[in-house]
């Protein structure tokens, strides 16, 4: 087992009170390793953390370590400016007592998380290395920081757009909870092993799609841990046939979770798509999404205003989301704005019935496609 599949969403949820970040990217993490069945890590804490301090995140790591599926024993051993404190075991089921534990930091370089940027471990030892899934010259990763601001409408009309324009193009749905693309590209079916044993992605728009929505029933709920969503978004970009593939667009979940530290840590990602409506609390949540890409060394090829403004009769445009969000956060970082798509019922009905809207000649999402192949050239 790759200890890093369990402690970084462990260590993510966890806050470090002095920064403010989580133990994870605060570099508090170090040493993971797996002896038989224990799992072994080093808590580095600073000075300026009290004894409560260190008895609160070790307990939080333990207690996530054990929700996320570990069932075996937890040795932390803590680490204060060079001192380290004996090894503390905790077993799977009884957790959240004694002393915090810690070994050598993977905090305090350039690399805010062990094997991002940096060479992280794998299961059985050595750096990590990246992989492009093999066929693909361009991995573009659409997100945003909430739910409901059109994401996977931005993402599959980007796909279909690019296609429209003489690119080969795949489309996979990384939101493995809540899996869109089969209604929102109108394809269903199960999808067949190749002879080279590689699965094969089911074609609709001109497009090749894989989601998890092929694999299991549309009313059936997707309950996994998180070790299960990582490893399914893992075998997509490796166990899919993505052959002669300009542009694979990913439509990853909302936040900034484990499937998009899976996806980053392993893949190497060309640029990223952030979508926002242009409502504060919907920029308050896509500034993560900026800050995640640009923090995981990820080109960001811009922002998307989506539901900008709706068209009323006569020509003139009406605001119900605010005016000018997304042009404003994509100026605070420096980013273009790739483009601003309007509130329109087509859009909407076009992704109920599976026939993007760009088919129907909303230019919106053919000028974004056009700036994203400038950007990245086929």
């Amino acid at each position: 087992m790759d200890p890093l599949t369990l402690l970084e969403p462990a260590a993510t949820r966890v806050r470090d009170p002095l920064s403010g970040r989580s133990a994870w990217l605060a570099g508090m993490v170090a040493d993971p390793r797996v002896d038989g069945d224990v799992l072994r890590f080093t808590l580095v804490v600073k000075k300026d953390h009290s004894p409560e301090d260190r008895q609160r995140i070790r307990e939080a790591i333990v207690r996530n370590l054990v929700e996320r599926g570990w069932e075996g024993e937890v040795a932390c051993t803590i680490r204060v400016d060079g001192l380290a404190e004996a090894p503390r075991r905790d077993g799977g089921h009884d957790h959240g007592h004694g002393h915090d534990h810690g070994g050598g930091g993977h905090g305090g370089g350039r690399d805010p998380i062990r094997g991002m940027s940096g060479p992280g471990m794998q299961p059985h030892g050595g750096p990590i290395q990246k992989q492009k899934p093999e066929g693909v010259k361009h991995v573009i990763a659409v997100t945003s920081g909430k739910g409901g601001v059109g994401k996977s409408t931005v993402a599959t009309n980007l796909a279909v757009a690019l296609a429209g324009m003489g690119k080969k193009v795949g489309l996979l749905d990384a939101d493995i909870y809540g899996p869109s693309l089969p209604m929102m590209m109108h394809v269903s079916g199960k999808p067949v092993a190749s002879e080279a044993k590689k699965i094969m992605p089911l074609p609709a728009h001109g497009v090749r799609c894989m989601s998890i929505g092929f694999l299991v029933d549309e009313k059936e709920p997707v309950i996994w841990r998180g070790p299960m969503v990582m490893g399914v978004i893992n075998q997509f970009f490796k166990d899919v046939d993505w052959t002669d593939t300009d542009y694979l667009v990913v439509d990853l979940p909302p936040g900034t979770g484990d499937a998009q530290l899976t996806m980053i840590q392993g893949v190497p990602i060309a640029g990223g798509v952030v979508v926002t409506t242009p409502q504060p609390v919907a920029l308050l949540d896509a500034v993560r999404g900026v800050e995640m890409f640009k923090k995981l060394d990820v080109p960001v090829l811009g922002v998307v205003e989506n539901m900008a403004w709706y068209e009323l009769p006569g020509g003139a445009r009406a605001y119900p989301f605010g005016e000018g969000g997304g042009a404003r956060l994509a100026a605070e970082y420096g980013v273009p704005l790739l483009g601003q798509v309007p509130l329109r019922d087509s859009i909407r009905q076009g992704g109920d019935d599976g026939r993007p809207a760009v088919l129907d000649g909303v230019e919106a999402f053919t000028q974004i496609a056009a700036k994203v192949a400038a950007v990245l050239p086929a």
